[in-house]
Formats: C-alpha cells, sequence, structure tokens
C-alpha cells in the first residue's frame, strides 16, 4: 500500500493557475435529455442560466490549457454529433464544432491532442485541441463501451473501461497501440478510472459488481476489490487526495430506474477501507462530478431523478438543485491544477 507520506496535499491557494483566475465560479450541468446545460451559482444554489447545446451532452471537459470547456455531445446512435466551447470568463457557450461521437473527452499529458472517446464506434480519436481536426485515430474493437480512463503518472500509457465487456484495456500512448486487455474477474459494467495519487494503483468502479477494483497499471494485473453500494459509478478524489468519494447510483439500469437507494462510499486511499456512507435522502442517482476549489463540498449529477447534490465533505449531508432532465457529467469551475487532462476534471 501507499506511504501515506507519498499523498501530499493538494491545496488551491498554492496551485490556482494564472489561466483560470478570470474564471467565473460556475457549475456547468449537462442535461442529456433535454440537450442543454444548467449553470449553477455555488453559492446561491441557484440556477442562473441554461443554453441549448447539441443532441445529447454527456460531459462537460475542461480543457488541457483550462481555458475552454468543452460539452460532449455525442448524438447517440446518430450522426450529428458536435462539440460545444463554452468561454470559462463569460459562462457563455461558442459556436459548436461537428464531432464524430464525442461520449467523452480526454487530453494527452503533453497537451498535444484532445483524445475524443468515440464510444459507439469503439475508437480512440486524437484531434487537434484547439480546432478539433483529426490526428489520427486508434481502434478498440474489442473494448465495447470505451468511456472512461485516466493515465499513468510518467504519460506513457492510458488505461480506460470497456462497459460492456467486462474488461479494461491498456493504451501506449507513444507507439498508438492497444498493448493489453484484462478482464476483471468479476466485473460486468466497468465505469470510471482513476490513478491513486502517487500512481501506483488504478481504481475502477464497476455499477454491477457494485463496487472498485484495484489494479496495478504497470502489470495490469487487478490485486483487488472494495465493496461500496449498487450501481458504484463515479470515483473523486477529496482535495488531499486521501479520500475517494464513490458514486453509486442505486440501480443497475443504464436508464433508471428513479429514487434508487443512492449514496456515496468514502474509501480511505492508504487503508483502501470505506470509512462512511453518505445516502442520498429519500433516495437518489449519484453520478459524475467534482469537487468544490476548497474541497469542503462534492457536487453529483442525479443521472435519473432530474437534480445535481450538494455534499458536505465533513458531514455527508446533502442539498439538491432541480436541473434539465438527466443531468450527467458536471463541471465545476475554476478548478486547482497546471493542466486538464479532461473528463469532468483530472487534474494535474
Amino acid at each position: 500500500m501507499s506511504d501515506p507520506q507519498d499523498l501530499l496535499p493538494v491545496t488551491a491557494s498554492s496551485i490556482l493557475s494564472p489561466a483560470v483566475e478570470a474564471a467565473l465560479p460556475l457549475v456547468y450541468v449537462p442535461n442529456r435529455a433535454s440537450n442543454d446545460v444548467s449553470v449553477i451559482d455555488p453559492t446561491t444554489l441557484q440556477v442562473i442560466d441554461r443554453f441549448k447545446v447539441g443532441i445529447n451532452p454527456q460531459h462537460v471537459v475542461p480543457s488541457w490549457d483550462l481555458r475552454t470547456l468543452w460539452v460532449n455531445n455525442n448524438a447517440e446512435g446518430r450522426t450529428d454529433g458536435s462539440v460545444t466551447p463554452i468561454d470559462p470568463r463569460t459562462g457563455k457557450p461558442g459556436t459548436a464544432i461537428a464531432v464524430d461521437d464525442p461520449y467523452n473527452m480526454y487530453f494527452t499529458p503533453d497537451g498535444r491532442s484532445a483524445i475524443v472517446v468515440a464510444e459507439a464506434l469503439r475508437r480512440l480519436d486524437f484531434r487537434d485541441p484547439q480546432t478539433m481536426r483529426l490526428q489520427y485515430s486508434i481502434a478498440v474493437p474489442d473494448c465495447p463501451g470505451i468511456n472512461h480512463g485516466d493515465f499513468s503518472m510518467d504519460g506513457r500509457y492510458a488505461i480506460f473501461t470497456c462497459e460492456f465487456a467486462g474488461r479494461l484495456v491498456k493504451i501506449d500512448l507513444a507507439d498508438r497501440v492497444v498493448v493489453g486487455s484484462l478482464k476483471l474477474s468479476r466485473g460486468r459494467m466497468p465505469q470510471d478510472a482513476r490513478f491513486s495519487p502517487d500512481g501506483k494503483v488504478l481504481f475502477v468502479s464497476d455499477m454491477r459488481a457494485d463496487g472498485v477494483f484495484v489494479i496495478d497499471g504497470e502489470r495490469f494485473i487487478e490485486i483487488g476489490f472494495i465493496a461500496t453500494g449498487v450501481g458504484a459509478h463515479g470515483l473523486q478524489p477529496s482535495r488531499d487526495g486521501r479520500k475517494l468519494y464513490v458514486s453509486n447510483r442505486g440501480s443497475h439500469r443504464i436508464l433508471g430506474p428513479p429514487k434508487g437507494p443512492g449514496s456515496v462510499s468514502v474509501i480511505d486511499v492508504v487503508s483502501r477501507v470505506v470509512e462512511a456512507t453518505w445516502w442520498i435522502p429519500g433516495g437518489g442517482s449519484p453520478d459524475m462530478g467534482a469537487v468544490s476549489v476548497d474541497g469542503k463540498q462534492l457536487w453529483l449529477s442525479g443521472r435519473f431523478d432530474d437534480e445535481v447534490y450538494v455534499i458536505d465533505t465533513a458531514t455527508g449531508a446533502v442539498r439538491t438543485v432541480r436541473v434539465g432532465k438527466e443531468p450527467h457529467g458536471l463541471a465545476v469551475w475554476p478548478q486547482p491544477g497546471r493542466y486538464s487532462l479532461g473528463h469532468t476534471g483530472h487534474m494535474r
């Protein structure tokens, strides 16, 4: 296991980049079924804006240079996918760019490419991070439902989940090839993936295994499993990196039902033990999100309940904000860090 001293605290005051100093403090919520984005003032917990984007917005993704937020509109089952830029200095959207099947988006650690996760096409499309012009693609034919991933600390490789195959794939970023495939022992629907702060292990949530797998990224083997709750889905580290928040959607179903026994499990990263469970009052469906700059709040979309949960990370107390239909990968902005690796804010 990691030594506690390896998990260095991350403080917003010490690493807040000049690139985000002019950004408005807002929360952006993509509503997949209503094709719009709700904008929340985190101080008042009020929706202060709502604007239309493309078809089926899935995630709001900070760019590598922290100057743009990209709304990924993957247009499920259609051919008119797009990405909509948001200027975080104004909170307003720009002109959408046509992009094939952008379910999710990441950035190579060197910032040279945006990685569009074309889930339905079983492909990773590497694109110019500004213009979205296609540079090259990596096919992943044996990875149906490729959607979430993370990068090794040295940037040599990335590991992505295959939602509909119960497996992971490992991508060599230098040689641009798939170098491994790992079938999880009890894996049925792997979702989010996050490396520990020291980079020694990868945590992978599984919505039907109801817990989190622990993976040795270098050897690409499974070394453990942590039971959390029904529908384990999103993974979000605490601001100091010592805890991992696991959002349990309360259902094994992709499309519901509402008001399931949704919860958040708090894992101690060093001991890999669940030390607390925060239940959504009355039931709910916590999905993807991020922590506030000061680490005092965990923001999660309520996927099947058309709401957002604001959770006090000291007490587990929950407040809700009503948003559009079927909210998904929300972004809390700004975030501390030198650059973004994508998703809802994988910051380094």
